[in-house]
């Protein structure tokens, strides 16, 4: 064997560990990606069920003007708002559709 031969096959064997180690570290990656990707989903479906819940909870009229419970109120309201914005920050990732409280769908 010549030192050419001899330098081809040393490069071809490191180019073929590289690659080897390049797919696993790819396939470990994408992995975790994809497990990202479906728990950032559930959450996303979560909040939504909790902001049209608190929706909901908001649109029944109180008959009592307690200044606690109409604090109590804007509390809840800041909350349900929080909501949409965090989902409408982890749904920029995604390039999820966030629907607010008209139903009119905003794109994030």
């Amino acid at each position: 064997m010549t030192s050419l031969e001899i330098t081809l096959a040393i490069v071809l064997t490191l180019t073929l560990v590289s690659l080897v180690v390049s797919i696993y570290f790819n396939i470990k990656h994408g992995l975790l990606i994809l497990n990202f990707v479906e728990t950032l989903e559930e959450t996303l479906d979560l909040l939504d069920e909790k902001y049209h819940a608190i929706s909901q909870i908001l649109e029944i009229p109180i008959f009592y003007d307690s200044p606690q419970i109409k604090t109590v109120l804007q509390d809840i309201r800041d909350s349900r708002d929080s909501l949409l914005i965090v989902a409408s920050q982890l749904g920029k990732i995604e390039g999820f559709q966030v629907e607010d409280n008209e139903d009119n769908e905003i794109e994030v």
